[in-house]
């Protein structure tokens, strides 16, 4: 492929391939029509000869060379396959228009107070099934970061006022050298098993101060083919400086979640789910707490003290974007 691109990266030879993909032509012939000396021209060929674009053939006095198409389909496809991936990947444009609109809106304390965002998935395994991979830390470290990040820290005490801590890293920052995208600490405010999970969560700025906090309420119903997961994602306490995290909450959420399904082995036990796949690497749960500690007949909700700050400690750690 690097002999082939390399090839065609030369504007004349580009335009000896041009006049060849019309019909098969002579040396002397393709160096009038390229306006060109025959001896450059017959140099352009033997190169494109070599990388398998072109074939010769003598014919009496002449010399006729003729377009080889497959390679040149062969090319296509990969660049075709290339552009399917950029489009797949659009979710970083949408994102920059977004971080386009939030910024221009961004003027004072508050300015996105009450923004909400709500997300629904089907899930094909019952509450009880998926209600670990909500609360487990190891099960939620294989799921809760958007496609291009990974979770290299994380902390989720599942009780009443248990702590949170997420930090993030590049997907591909597989060694931790790369500096951390993001940091986010939090705390569960109420929790009911395999039924209703809130807790507040806030990403920290640069300085250590809190951007915004999010009010986050995860619903569980069952239904024939498995459970409905509803959640509700409201923001609160919004400062200037939060407009590109509030840009990516829609994307990136969404993402976790759609993550959150893939991993999901079908028909499988919890206990199967979590020893089928290793734990991403770099990631260590800080603490693991079981699912039993909150068993499924427990009717009343459990509820940590009201409140709508979260205070963020002195850190400086990047912001995720």
């Amino acid at each position: 492929m690097d002999v082939l691109l390399a090839a065609l990266a030369d504007p004349a030879r580009w335009r000896l391939v041009a006049l060849l993909a019309e019909r098969p032509r002579s040396v002397g012939v393709l160096a009038q029509l390229a306006e060109a000396r025959q001896p450059q021209t017959t140099k352009h060929l033997q190169a494109l000869e070599r990388a398998g674009v072109v074939v010769s053939h003598r014919t009496g006095q002449r010399r006729i060379y003729e377009l080889q198409p497959t390679v040149l389909r062969d090319l296509a496809t990969e660049l075709l396959r290339l552009a399917d991936g950029a489009d797949q990947a659009q979710a970083f444009h949408l994102y920059r228009d977004n971080l386009h609109a939030e910024r221009s809106a961004a003027h004072e304390p508050g300015w996105a107070d009450g923004r909400s965002f709500t997300f629904v998935r089907s899930v094909g395994v019952p509450p009880e099934q998926l209600w670990p991979h909500l609360t487990d830390p190891a099960l939620l470290a294989r799921w809760w970061a958007p496609d291009d990040l990974r979770v290299s820290e994380f902390t989720f005490e599942a009780r009443p006022g248990g702590r949170i801590v997420q930090e993030y890293r590049d997907v591909d920052d597989l060694d931790g050298s790369d500096t951390i995208v993001g940091r986010a600490e939090g705390v569960v405010d109420e929790i009911r098993a395999a039924e209703h999970l809130v807790y507040r969560l806030s990403p920290l700025l640069p300085g250590g101060g809190a951007a915004f906090t999010a009010h986050v309420e995860l619903d569980l119903r069952p239904t024939a083919t498995g459970t409905d997961l509803e959640v509700l994602y409201r923001v609160t306490n919004s400062t200037v400086d939060s407009a590109d995290f509030i840009a990516g909450i829609e994307i990136g959420f969404g993402q976790s979640l759609d993550k959150l399904i893939a991993t999901l082995p079908a028909g499988a036990s919890p206990a199967a789910a979590r020893s089928a796949a290793a734990f991403p690497a770099g990631t260590v749960p800080s603490a693991a707490f079981p699912s039993a500690a909150f068993p499924a007949a427990a009717a009343d909700t459990l509820a940590a003290p009201a409140a709508d700050t979260l205070a963020a400690p002195a850190a400086d750690t990047r912001s995720p974007k």
